[in-house]
């Protein structure tokens, strides 16, 4: 097995010192790297952070899809554990969001810290067997027709190269990856000035997720299950730098005009105050180098899917990877391209679904306070329009276009459906496809499966009346299907 180590500083070069190098140990990355090593491919994850040094959070909801994206790799019971489930957001004063309604065994929101997210992907990456090179940092790559020859600088300034098949940065919205393959990072800030604080309340507030906004003011409260609150708040009429001081008194103005008290906010733990860009990469891929998470797009934090989106983006990913360097795609160049294909109309969706919010949150025309009046109405009202709110934030209602042939169900997220041998996504927890059929049948593949068969878990149903076949991929969704 591979030891997590700091990058000794006589290190030089390193012709193939991996399948796959990536960039930067946020979840994202994390989450890949334990993937790849766990399907038996040679990962580095190199982060310019010193060892042990953990990320500022900002992250702090877990959406039904993430979970149960987690609790395919084992690790969603464990993370539920540290933190708070809300059944219920309450949006604009009087939107009430019902996540109870999400058909899934995770219907509801964990509010629990990113850093949490982040120890429990760093054991499995560890445990998979994943090179960390700590206190190090990209400073160039270059690809040919055989891999990419990334140009680092170790912990005491000295440079050295590694060279993979594969590289993927994961090294969030400054990413040097980006930077480094000459994309555009194209976009706008959609809000300046916002502060963050982790505090403790006096007075606990009725709901268990607040956001109101007053025109000139919104703030948001959520627990995090431990007696720390995480407050955030903005304020139009006061738009200064990041890097202006912010302290306690000025977020409990916020909060006390947003939602009318500051439920005795004491104690904050950490106060920071920054800005929200919405952007997006043109291309995720670009030949061999690949961008997820931050690196590929960010947006308002209105919705809490930054996190999300982008441990969504590694799993749909990391199993691409896994198969091409196995030598079990078809057509590995079609595979790799997916990604973009699958992944960049979802980041889209997230800065448009993400921005409403967030412009609905800061309405203070009267025509945007009629248009804030009129949304919540039809979602507090019409339970079509709120399921399909819900499923876009919960990750839930994603899909992505059908396999040709591949059947109705092809590209839609597969439930967890109790089989003879367990539940899907335990069966999961292998990282190959699942093939679901009748008891006493043998469906043949179809030509776009993996090329290797012993790569496919096969399982029964428990009704006898099911007559479909269904192939899951490893990032649950469903391949084909065919009764």
């Amino acid at each position: 097995m591979r030891t997590t180590e700091s990058h000794p500083a006589d290190t030089t070069t390193e012709p193939l010192g991996a399948d796959v190098v990536v960039i930067g140990a946020g979840p994202t990355g994390l989450l890949l790297a334990g993937d790849l090593a766990a399907a038996g491919l040679a990962v580095t994850l190199v982060e310019r952070r010193p060892a042990g040094r953990s990320n500022l959070t900002r992250a702090f909801g877990v959406h039904a899809r993430t979970l149960e994206l987690l609790d395919t790799r084992g690790l969603a019971d464990a993370l539920e554990a540290t933190g708070t489930r809300l059944n219920r957001m309450r949006l604009f004063g009087n939107l009430s969001l019902d996540l109870s309604r999400l058909p899934s065994r995770f219907d509801h929101i964990l509010i629990t810290p990113q850093y949490e997210v982040e120890r429990l992907l760093e054991q499995r990456a560890v445990d998979a067997g994943v090179t960390f090179r700590h206190d190090t940092s990209l400073t160039a790559l270059h690809q040919d027709a055989d891999g990419v020859t990334a140009e680092l600088t170790g912990p005491d300034g000295t440079p050295f190269t590694l060279r993979a098949r594969h590289l993927v940065g994961t090294d969030g919205h400054r990413s040097t990856v980006r930077t480094a393959l000459g994309l555009p990072f194209p976009g706008t800030s959609v809000i300046r000035s916002i502060v963050l604080a982790d505090v403790r309340l006096t007075e606990e507030p009725t709901a268990s997720l607040t956001v109101n906004g007053t025109g000139d003011t919104f703030a948001f409260i959520a627990p995090f299950g431990d007696g720390w609150y995480r407050v955030m708040g903005w304020d139009r009429t006061r738009q200064v730098p990041d890097s202006e001081p912010v302290d306690l008194d000025e977020v409990r103005d916020l909060a006390r005009r947003a939602l009318g008290t500051d439920h005795g906010m004491h104690d904050a733990r950490w106060i920071s105050r920054f800005h929200s860009d919405e952007r997006q990469a043109p291309a995720y891929r670009v030949g061999r180098v690949f961008l997820a998470g931050d690196a590929a797009h960010v947006h308002s934090p209105a919705g809490g899917q930054g996190m999300n989106t982008g441990l969504q983006d590694a799993a749909n990913l990391s199993w691409k990877l896994a198969a091409v360097h196995r030598g079990e795609a078809p057509d590995p160049e079609a595979l790799l391209d997916s990604y973009q294909t699958e992944r960049h109309p979802v980041g889209t969706m997230v800065l448009r679904s993400s921005g409403a919010l967030i412009r609905l949150a800061m309405a203070h025309t009267p025509a945007t306070r009629a248009l804030r009046a009129v949304a919540t109405t039809v979602l507090g009202v019409l339970r079509p329009a709120s399921a399909k709110a819900l499923g876009m934030i919960s990750g839930i209602g994603i899909a992505y276009a059908p396999v040709p042939g591949g059947g109705r169900a092809s590209g839609r997220r597969a439930p967890d459906a109790r089989l003879r041998e367990g539940r899907l996504h335990e069966l999961l927890r292998s990282g190959e496809f699942v093939l679901v059929a009748p008891e006493g049948t043998a469906p043949a593949l179809p030509p776009s499966a993996p090329t290797g068969a012993a790569r496919v878990v096969r399982a029964t149903w428990t009704d006898p009346a099911r007559r479909t076949a269904v192939l899951v991929r490893p990032d649950g969704y469903v391949h084909w299907s065919s009764r």
